[in-house]
């Protein structure tokens, strides 16, 4: 792992979701820039003190010269947005797989790069887009691409966030402090931070692409430099319109990720704050509710990302845990010379982090702009 010191929320949530399942170990890190910090988290870890580092440059160089079956098998990126492109591309050019927290990179240009370098190794690249991996996502999805809505003609995706609402960031709250830094964060805010889960989101459940969009990008807060609250338009590759919006400045709002999409013959919705159920409308049928663990109605998807059998909630890290189990069953299936399975390969990969870029990118250009445009 690189990142995810002390203090850090996401490190955390990488270590619990790769674990959770016993199929991964952690067995380095390069957990700070402050080697003091480093030694500390890597000591809560259980690591042996040579495989704390106090450098990720020293940590992929010394894991590369280590035997095989000793050495790490992929690097987990947990740090701040400006600090992911370097250790993944040194990752990559050292033969190791990486799994990176959002967003890819701190530009899209450095993004471009590397899908090149992914596409040049073969090697797995992975994002954690955490919402996509709940059962019940993977359900609608599946009801989708079934084509038990018909033609898909409406989205609405959203994500309402209240822990900005106020300047927290000059109280010296950490995650704001980078947060709202353009240097560290990227030149987007909320529609960078959270706004590319919902974007995301949208795209994997109706398996459409957003073609074309019209945002509205603001910074609320006083003094704050990057937006924090937003509102789109979109227009998806089969020509229906959709509404994107994300905020963080919703005072008492938590994390409530919500999507609804409606075609010609019903609708579906889900919503984070209740992830085990899925909310089916059919037209002229009554509504159905939908959950986890039932194979007698659930397709194959859903039923691999259910852990447990119905009725046992299932959560965040849960989600994290069904990425990383789909990791190590890629990277065994790689060690084997064979193909994972659909469900195992259905992951937020090289080119998800790309649109998630290239997205941030039109978002702020149509903002700046007034006007519709186009992503390619």
């Amino acid at each position: 792992m690189v990142g995810g010191g002390p203090g850090s929320l996401i490190g955390k949530v990488h270590a619990m979701g790769a674990m959770l399942d016993g199929q991964i170990s952690l067995v380095c890190g390069a957990f700070s820039s402050d080697p003091e910090k480093s030694e500390i988290r890597g000591r809560e870890y259980f690591l042996p003190p040579e495989r704390i580092y106090p450098a990720w440059q020293e940590m992929i160089q010394r894991e590369k010269d280590l035997p095989d079956g000793e050495r790490m098998d992929f690097l987990c990126i947990a740090t701040p947005n400006h600090l992911h492109y370097g250790p993944a591309r040194m990752a990559l050019e050292n033969g190791f797989h990486v799994v990176c927290d959002k967003p890819l990179t701190h530009t899209a240009e450095d993004a471009r790069k590397l899908v090149s370098l992914v596409e040049k190794t073969g090697l797995l690249f992975v994002m954690t887009y955490p919402y996509v991996a709940y059962p019940m996502v993977k359900e609608a999805r599946a009801r989708i691409d079934d084509g038990q809505l018909g033609k898909i003609r409406k989205v609405v995706v959203e994500y309402p966030q209240g822990w900005l609402s106020a300047p927290v960031e000059k109280a010296g709250n950490r995650q704001a402090l980078w947060r709202t830094d353009p240097d560290r964060s990227g030149p987007g805010g909320a529609m960078a931070d959270i706004g590319v889960h919902a974007f995301y989101l949208a795209e994997y459940v109706t398996g459409l692409q957003v073609t074309a969009l019209m945002a509205d990008l603001n910074p609320v807060v006083p003094g704050r430099r990057l937006d924090d609250d937003g509102n789109i338009l979109l227009r998806f590759s089969n020509g229906a319109g959709g509404v994107l919006f994300a905020t963080q400045i919703a005072a008492g709002e938590e994390n409530d990720v919500n999507i609804r999409v409606w075609g010609e013959k019903g609708g579906l919705e889900w919503h984070h704050h209740d992830p085990n159920r899925l909310i089916l409308r059919i037209e002229g049928e009554p509504v159905r509710v939908l959950r986890p663990g039932h194979s007698e109605y659930l397709f194959h998807g859903a039923m691999y990302a259910s852990r447990l059998p119905a009725g046992h909630p299932e959560g965040y890290i849960e989600a994290f845990g069904n990425i990383y189990r789909q990791v190590a069953a890629c990277i065994r299936a790689r060690y084997r010379g064979a193909d994972p399975s659909p469900e195992e390969s259905d992951l937020p990969n090289i080119y998800t982090g790309l649109r998630g870029m290239l997205f941030q990118e039109a978002a702020l250009a149509s903002s700046a702009d007034r006007q519709w445009v186009t992503m390619p």
